[in-house]
């Protein structure tokens, strides 16, 4: 059975549509679940990376697209043939690139359940649950990562899921640009007398989407200033305190200043604390950048990372990283959610009714860039449900345990060197020969289809130079990850060094 029924629509001016019908619907689906969970059998006999040459998925594809409808059963083959195949698999148990970008399927039953909805959460009475739903998860995850009070949707501030921590990033900049020129930059414009040149900062080592965030906020790359590091790579307190004092006498006010828990070459950690007393002294946002390490704070031995956090202004953290919410799902918190919705809050007469006129419902329109936005809170939900708190702390546990061991075994090793200090999931390595060295090392792994890595490019402390140099990064993360997996990992690095 395909799974596909076609239903006619006569009458004037109608054509024939071609629909997945209700009651098709669950061989399909059930067809398709079945897909997956083979693919999830089969991942790890597979190579991690393909080695596909540009064009070549487009090639095997219709020059048109069909005019009439086409079989599950050949839609199924396709993703066999034009898919899995030219995948770089991110669920792979020898994934180590990038960082964790895990998809449990728990979490894809709720994404599956969303999209089934198809609800429009943009206003609380679009759809009531899609909007209450959310909020009570995001209360659930101040408590589960120890976030300070000010985050909660029972006071002044609150949260919203945005897609990313770049997403995140620019609503945080366009709330702090519009409260240090109490609006004037929206009602008159940035370039206008009215509104005086702002600066954002940010480390060396921080996030690109920061820069991103700045252009598109109308500021300039020019307004934004790249804050010197560390032995440790975090942000130099005294490099941060000159350059918003030198910006302040010449006119130009300090707007944005973004600290990062857990960097993504190397996840080094800003002190919070002196960061934020700074933002006070100057009057600036303080938005803290925790993409993948604030996850680690559901296991109350790392909840050290989020020291200072109740001084910030705004916060993120990305449970489709390292707690398995399958991408996208960003925890976006701010301490007033007032400054959030008059910086994004429009209030059009097609969107006007009696519930937002209350004042008494939130309306998540007014927290991101867009109008519209799905049920992503189904699938946090979901995982939440069907895996527990106690599971997702042990997840971390584990590949923190298995990543300092790895890094242990490394130091070993004559023609390696491993960053220090380590960071919970992350080992970053290099070969003491030098860059070339290091980078044979990278194109040898990947080449292999075994095990995937990818690189950054940092200053090591320890060599004595500030120069950046080429280096290796072993994200460890997911929780089908066996020891026999990094044993496969270091046999093929002392092969190549």
């Amino acid at each position: 059975m395909s799974g596909w029924t076609r239903s006619s629509a006569t009458g004037s001016g109608s054509t024939t549509r071609d629909i997945v019908r209700p009651e098709d619907f669950p061989a399909a689906a059930e067809r398709l679940a079945r897909w997956v969970a083979r693919y999830r059998a089969e991942l790890r006999d597979r190579p991690v990376a393909p080695a596909t040459k540009p064009g070549e998925v487009r090639a095997g594809m219709p020059a048109h697209a069909p005019e009439h409808p086409e079989s599950i059963e050949a839609i199924e083959a396709d993703l066999d043939r034009l898919v899995v195949p030219h995948l770089l698999h991110w669920q792979h148990p020898r994934f180590f690139g990038y960082f964790p970008a895990l998809s449990d399927l728990s979490s894809v039953l709720g994404d599956l359940v969303s999209g089934g909805l198809g609800v429009q959460g943009m206003l609380w009475s679009a759809s009531p649950a899609c909007t209450e739903i959310e909020t009570h998860l995001m209360d659930w995850c101040v408590d589960l990562l120890d976030l300070p009070d000010a985050f909660r949707s029972t006071g002044a501030g609150g949260g919203v899921i945005q897609d990313t921590a770049s997403s995140a990033a620019l609503c945080a900049l366009v709330a702090a640009r519009e409260r240090v020129t109490q609006g004037r930059s929206n009602a008159s414009g940035l370039r206008s007398p009215a509104c005086p040149p702002l600066a954002c900062y940010a480390s060396t080592q921080a996030h690109s989407s920061i820069e991103k965030a700045v252009r598109i906020a109308g500021l300039g790359s020019l307004s934004m200033r790249r804050i010197p590091t560390d032995e440790t790579m975090a942000m130099q307190a005294h490099a941060l305190a000159r350059a918003m004092r030198r910006d302040q006498e010449d006119g130009i006010r300090p707007c944005f200043v973004v600290a990062t828990v857990g960097t993504t070459s190397s996840l080094a950690m800003d002190d919070l604390l002196s960061t934020a007393k700074l933002c006070k002294q100057f009057g600036a946002w303080l938005h803290v950048d925790a993409a993948l390490a604030g996850c680690a704070a559901i296991c109350p031995e790392h909840r050290g990372i989020h020291a200072g956090l109740e001084g910030a202004d705004s916060y993120c953290t990305n449970p489709h990283k390292w707690l398995g919410v399958n991408f996208d799902c960003d925890l976006f918190y701010v301490r007033d959610r007032a400054a959030l919705v008059g910086a994004l809050g429009i209030d059009p007469e097609f969107l006007k009714n009696a519930a937002t006129a209350s004042g008494e419902v939130i309306d998540y329109r007014d927290w991101q860039v867009p109008l519209g936005r799905r049920f992503r809170a189904l699938k946090l939900w979901f995982l939440l449900r069907l895996t527990g708190a106690e599971a997702l702390r042990e997840r971390v546990r584990r590949s923190c345990a298995m990543s300092a061991a790895w890094a242990e075994r490394a130091r070993q090793h004559p023609d390696l060197e491993v960053l220090e200090p380590q960071r919970l999931g992350l080992v970053c390595l290099r070969h003491r020969g030098g860059d070339e060295e290091t980078e044979g090392l990278l194109r040898r792994v990947n080449a292999s289809g075994i095990a995937f890595l990818t690189h950054t490019r940092i200053p090591w402390a320890q060599t004595g130079s500030p120069d950046p140099r080429f280096t290796l990064r072993v994200a460890i993360g997911n929780p089908e990850t066996t020891a026999e997996d990094l044993d496969r990992l270091w046999e093929l690095l002392v092969a190549a060094a």
